[in-house]
């Protein structure tokens, strides 16, 4: 017989050998019981929730039963990885969607009052008209994204407002740039609702307000990019007339923009590509505090009236709509404030670079606060940033009529309400819960910053230029019922959640089952924050 080997006989184990082998066979059995067993908690999580794609928000709850069992550093490399990835398309889409909005600011110093015969009122109502198809279509609008793909009909909307833009250049008179800003402004009404559902879908409560600041800070960027752009459309010496360029070039980039965001920007969690599956379940189990759902298609009109049932939702519009009084004024009418202080028109396009820049110091300044001073301090910070605005206005309004630069440092420093208003932008989103709910209150506080643009540009009057104090004048009152609202909310969401420990302790004292648990069974079920007992109000 030939050597051992050659026998076709295996040959034998050491028992080292068969030691090692055991361990390995141990090792693959418990693999495949905790798998069997992730099934089972799985499948026993997936009947508690209330998503699109359910299966894999229970396979990443049953992976991350609680926040301890998420390591601290794979979320800081997703949180990083998910801000390169989203915030700047959203923050160049705000640039453009407010440099869309101010140049009908630029076309009236570049003259086009004149070009085309526009009466006394009637650049006063181009202002509002278009805040009229806003008002209109704000709602409706919300319920289709709820329907739809959110970055893909976010990025139709946007296409059309640069369509619509570059048609505004060939307007002959009044009728024909009213009736194309009305449209203008049909499409525009999702963008703010769209922006805050994107950032909620993706971010804790906590790092909510930071990443709204972070887009909504490209709003000064515009202004300071509204200024440049409107500088060198000055200088253009072509066939047309100045502000004509101004649509055309504007609404090209807009449209050209929207395409980019339909391909790059997300529509869920399950589908964003560029993460892996291991991301994803991160990303979702992440959210689990948040106990506001992540999305869902379905319109559910039982949320839709306690949406508008909830004091918090019309107290949301008055705060839309005293903090869009003074934006509505600012936006339309800055160029002719800082033109009637006595800078030529180039100048006055300039100056409103500075004026940008500004508007992203006080919303950084912002977030900054935010982020550092104690839990729950969002309606303090609110409140203090109204502070500057409320002494420029007074600046402004009592400073002699000569003092140039002392009245354009007062104007400026009346950009600080920016800064409180992207923070209160934070309170819809992290204390909003339920998808249709959502949607409505999102859009309910744009349909009040729509009224308030719509009546802010009439309180302009030409025959007060330059100083324009009945203006100036809405912009102080506005501050101040803005100021005293931000403590409104602060006292109503504590007593809020007095109701809701209230309610937990009753819940205990049923043998309601309460901790990890509780919060898995509530978190993915499209409960609204009055329903689910396990939801906190952030203020």
């Amino acid at each position: 017989m030939g050597p051992r080997e050659s026998s076709g006989l295996k040959p034998t184990l050491s028992m080292d050998d068969f030691s090692h082998e055991t361990k390995k066979a141990d090792v693959d059995h418990e693999s495949v019981v905790g798998d069997i067993e992730d099934s089972k908690v799985a499948a026993e999580i997936e009947r508690h929730i209330n998503q699109p794609h359910a299966a894999i928000y229970a396979e990443a709850i049953a992976r991350y039963p609680n926040d301890d069992a998420i390591d601290q550093g794979d979320e800081a490399r997703l949180k990083r990885k998910l801000d390169k990835r989203i915030l700047p398309l959203l923050g160049i889409c705000y640039f453009f969607y407010y440099v869309d909005k101010t140049t009908l600011s630029y076309a009236a110093i570049f003259g086009i009052k004149d070009d085309l015969n526009l009466a006394k009122t009637e650049y006063s109502w181009l202002s509002s008209v278009f805040y009229f198809g806003w008002l209109f279509w704000a709602i409706p609008s919300n319920l289709i994204m709820q329907r739809c793909r959110p970055g893909w009909y976010l990025s139709f909307n946007i296409f059309m407002w640069g369509a619509l833009l570059m048609a505004q250049a060939a307007a002959k008179n009044f009728a024909s740039l009213a009736a194309l800003r009305i449209l203008s402004g049909a499409f525009e009404a999702i963008a703010d609702p769209a922006f805050m559902l994107i950032t909620s879908m993706y971010y804790t409560r906590a790092e909510q307000p930071s990443r709204i600041a972070a887009w909504y800070a490209w709003n000064g960027i515009g202004v300071a990019g509204g200024g440049l752009i409107g500088y060198g459309i000055g200088n253009i010496k072509g066939a047309l007339q100045s502000w004509r360029y101004e649509f055309l070039v504007v609404g090209a980039v807009c449209s050209a923009w929207a395409i980019v965001l339909a391909i790059l920007l997300p529509n869920s969690p399950i589908t964003f590509w560029g993460f892996s599956h291991d991301e994803k379940l991160l990303m979702i189990a992440r959210m689990r505090k948040n106990q506001t759902g992540i999305e869902q298609r379905r319109i559910n009109w039982s949320q839709i009236k306690e949406a508008y049932m909830d004091y918090k939702t019309w107290l949301f519009v008055l705060l839309g709509f005293v903090g869009n009084v003074p934006n509505g004024g600012i936006s339309n009418f800055s160029t002719l404030v800082i033109r009637g202080l006595g800078f030529n028109t180039l100048h006055t396009a300039l100056l409103g670079v500075p004026q940008g820049v500004i508007v992203v110091i006080w919303i950084g300044l912002g977030a900054l606060a935010n982020r550092y001073m104690p839990k729950n301090s969002r309606t303090l910070i609110c409140a203090l940033f109204m502070l500057p605005t409320i002494a420029g206005a007074l600046g402004f309004l009592l400073a002699p009529t000569k003092a140039y630069v002392g009245r354009l440092i007062c104007f400026y420093l009346t950009g600080s309400y920016q800064a409180s208003f992207v923070l209160s932008l934070s309170l819809v989103t992290s204390n909003t819960g339920g998808q249709s709910k959502k949607m409505i209150v999102s859009g309910m506080i744009w349909f009040g910053a729509c009224v308030g643009n719509i009546v802010s540009p009439f309180f302009y009057k030409t025959e007060q230029a330059p100083k324009y104090p009945l203006g100036i004048g809405s912009l102080l009152v506005a501050n101040f019922i803005e100021l005293a609202l931000f403590f409104v909310f602060r006292y109503s969401f504590i007593w809020e959640n007095k109701k809701k420990e209230k309610r937990r302790a009753e819940l205990r004292e049923s043998g309601v089952v309460e901790g990890d648990e509780s919060l898995n069974a509530t978190a993915f079920t499209d409960m609204t924050d009055k329903e689910n007992p396990n939801f906190e109000y952030v203020y």
